[in-house]
This record gives structure tokens, C-alpha cells and sequence, in this order.
């Protein structure tokens, strides 16, 4: 087990000029959500899927037809139990306020937004990139999506693996699944989507590179 870097350490225990202050965390929320947000717009858009539950919700719309905000917010409950017991009350009152905000995002983009023309490479490359930099924003706020973003970021801390990694393992299998609802092509842009996503946090957030809490 490796020791714990200066961006595991705990808020109170960190040097008082580098903690973010309340405005700081609020923004640092909203913009992650949104960028999050914009890149599952882009993947749904194209009708590709991404991994963790971001993934398991697109699936969950496309056999449904219903809508992937709400989806998005029911699929995380289960893991905001886990995220209370392994990593605090603080981290996962900021999961739920950031759930809840990407789902209304989610919900309310479209209504504003619409792509006239997607590429699905282009919609792989730009929205596992807009997805994997809201997600370390959120993580550098002491904060995340629930699900797999919770388990990756509780095994970073107590055992020092990369939480991209562990999260680019999980969401291989998730989008494998896709099998089940679109062809061979799409499912590759998805796996494409996935590696960018999950490359963009495997070298960015290293236990100890960050420093403000």
C-alpha cells in the first residue's frame, strides 16, 4: 500500500492557503456537471455509450426511451450508501449536490442545444474529452458521479491505484454490452470514447500532482 499523496490529504488537514474556498467548490460543480453533461450529449447524440453508470443510464434510454437525466439519478443511489461509509459525509453530500445537478443539465440541455451534424468519431473523441475533464474537475473538489467514479477514487486513496485505470477496466465491460443494442461500428467509436475518457483522468489525477483540496 502506498502512502497517501498531498491530494489525498483530508480538507481539515490541509495548509489553510491551499483549501478552495465555498465559491470555488460550488463552480468547480457546476462547471465539471456541465462539461460531463455535454460530452453524454455529444455520446447520445451519436448513439454511442460511454462506461460507469453514465453508461449503464444511456443503455437503460436507449431501450426505454426514457429520459437519461432522471435515469442517470436512480442508477446512483445505490452507491451513495458506499460513498457516506468509505469516503465522508463531506464528498458524498458534494456526489449527490453534483448527481442531481448533471441530471438537471442533462434533462435541460437539449432543450437549448441540438448538433446539426455529428460525427460519431468526432462525438467519441470530444465527449470522452469533455466527460474525462468535467470528471477531474469534480475529483480536484473533492467530489464525483457516483457509481464507478466512487469506487475508483476510494481504491486511488486506500490502495494507490490510478482511479482512471480502474474506471477504464469497468467501463471496457460496460460498453461491451452494447452488443445487445447497436452494431459493431458504434460500439468501437464507444470503446474509442471510453479509452479517451478514461486516458484524460490516468494522467491528470495522480495522487500528489494536485495540490488545493
Amino acid at each position: 500500500m502506498s502512502a497517501p499523496g498531498p491530494a489525498d490529504v483530508a480538507p481539515e488537514e490541509a495548509p489553510a492557503s491551499l483549501a478552495h474556498r465555498p465559491y470555488e467548490d460550488v463552480l468547480g460543480l457546476f462547471t465539471g456537471t456541465l462539461f460531463v453533461a455535454l460530452g453524454a450529449l455529444m455520446f447520445a447524440q451519436a448513439k454511442l455509450l460511454t462506461g460507469g453508470t453514465a453508461g449503464i443510464a444511456l443503455l437503460i434510454s436507449y431501450a426505454t426511451g426514457w429520459s437519461f437525466g432522471p435515469v442517470f439519478f436512480v442508477v446512483n443511489v445505490p452507491f451513495y450508501l458506499f460513498a457516506w461509509r468509505q469516503m465522508g459525509r463531506g464528498f458524498t453530500l458534494r456526489t449527490v449536490a453534483a448527481v442531481s445537478l448533471m441530471s438537471l443539465i442533462a434533462w435541460g440541455l437539449p432543450l437549448g442545444l441540438a448538433f446539426e451534424r455529428l460525427s460519431p468519431t468526432l462525438a467519441a473523441v470530444l465527449g470522452g474529452l469533455l466527460v474525462g475533464t468535467g470528471l477531474l474537475m469534480l475529483f480536484r473538489h473533492q467530489a464525483s458521479l457516483g457509481g464507478i467514479n466512487v469506487v475508483a477514487l476510494f481504491l486511488q486513496q486506500r490502495w494507490g491505484w490510478r482511479a482512471g485505470r480502474v474506471q477504464l477496466v469497468v467501463d471496457a465491460v460496460i460498453v461491451l454490452t452494447a452488443f445487445r443494442v447497436t452494431d459493431a461500428w458504434h460500439v468501437a467509436l464507444s470503446v474509442l470514447g471510453a479509452v479517451v475518457l478514461n486516458m484524460t483522468l490516468a494522467i491528470n489525477h495522480r495522487p500528489g500532482r494536485y495540490m488545493a483540496v
